[in-house]
């Protein structure tokens, strides 16, 4: 794709992929976990973005796959929903991006195989639903981007956000605010990672309360169980499967302090929870959505409750007895009874 575009009125120039953005337009603690090189304005609601998703990331699989993480896709649209509307939209640079909901979809015979370093990726971006509070200031707006690698797009996603003001976001988180410390392993049962399609015990972010599993940190040890049949899952006996991040440290689930459970952490739980709902079967999605009504607390660990069937899984969140987020994951192979 040739990535040339207007850059000024005056002069253009084409998409870098050289140096990534300043973290802090992007909301990360390390530079390590910046996907954006570089973000271009087409018009007043158009833009085009380069994206850098290397071989280093934490996601990456080390299994011998060659194929980027589908959360690769989505923490890109976030990074663009904060870059965007800090850069060019006028927010202030200390204002709360809240998600309220995010998909995305992928195309399997496109994803790009990853090669030497890292995988160079063209983002074509649009702004819609722009909302202005009643100070006049933006308070939300919708995102939708579609992801291209060698000239072909593989992905399309978007998702809509509000912003708060540091002072209307302390206000709405009360008590909250500012319990920032990574939480304790609520110490349950881990499930084995390559039964959830992850490379490392770090990178579990679900726990079980009973079977399923192995302690994890904190937990009262016990031998791997093997997992019962799909059929005795709806059983009154079946263990509950909770949000419970093996490392609260995770350099790219944790990457800087929070006081709610991130999205990212969501999405990756309810793929977790329904690889290890279909026994590994419904491992890697092609396409998810997810909405959000509420902030997920760490604690007491959210409940994810899973429904697989055929090519979906619709998930759900219980907390307090609410539902604090939902959604459906789609794959390209069946569940079959």
């Amino acid at each position: 794709m040739d990535a040339r575009i207007r850059g000024t009125d005056e002069e253009p120039r084409s998409l870098s992929w050289s140096r990534t953005v300043p973290r802090e337009l992007v909301h990360r603690a390390s530079v390590a976990e910046v996907l954006l090189t570089d973000v271009l304005r087409v018009d007043a609601t158009r833009f085009v973005a380069a994206a850098c998703w290397s071989r280093s990331h934490p996601t990456f699989p080390v299994d011998g796959h060659a194929v980027h993480h589908p959360l690769m896709v989505v923490e890109t649209l976030r990074q663009l929903g904060i870059f965007i509307p800090l850069r060019y939209l006028g927010v202030p640079v200390d204002t709360r991006m809240l998600i309220t909901d995010v998909f995305f979809t992928t195309e399997p015979g496109a994803q790009p195989q990853a090669a030497h370093g890292a995988t160079q990726v063209t983002c074509r971006v649009r702004v819609t639903g722009l909302r202005a509070g009643p100070d006049g200031a933006l308070a939300g707006l919708r995102l939708h981007a579609e992801f291209l690698a060698g000239g072909a797009v593989f992905a399309r996603a978007g998702g809509g956000a509000r912003f708060l003001s540091p002072e209307r976001y302390a206000a709405l988180r009360g008590p909250l605010l500012g319990t920032c410390q990574p939480p304790a392993s609520a110490g349950l049962l881990r499930p084995d990672p390559a039964r959830l399609g992850v490379p490392h015990a770090r990178d579990v972010v679900i726990g079980c309360a009973g079977g399923h599993g192995r302690a994890g940190p904190g937990g009262s040890g016990g031998r791997h169980r093997r997992a019962r049949p799909p059929a005795l899952r709806d059983r009154p006996d079946a263990p509950e499967v909770l949000v419970d991040a093996a490392d609260p440290w995770h350099p790219f689930f944790f990457d800087h302090a929070t006081d709610h459970v991130p999205g990212m952490v969501l999405l990756e739980a309810a793929r977790q929870a329904a690889a290890l709902a279909s026994e590994g079967v419904l491992s890697r999605p092609i396409g998810v959505r997810l909405t959000a009504l509420r902030f997920t607390e760490f604690s007491p660990p959210a409940r994810v409750v899973c429904v697989p069937h055929h090519r979906t899984c619709a998930f759900r969140f219980e907390q307090d007895g609410e539902c604090p987020a939902f959604g459906v994951l789609h794959y390209q192979s069946p569940l079959r009874a």
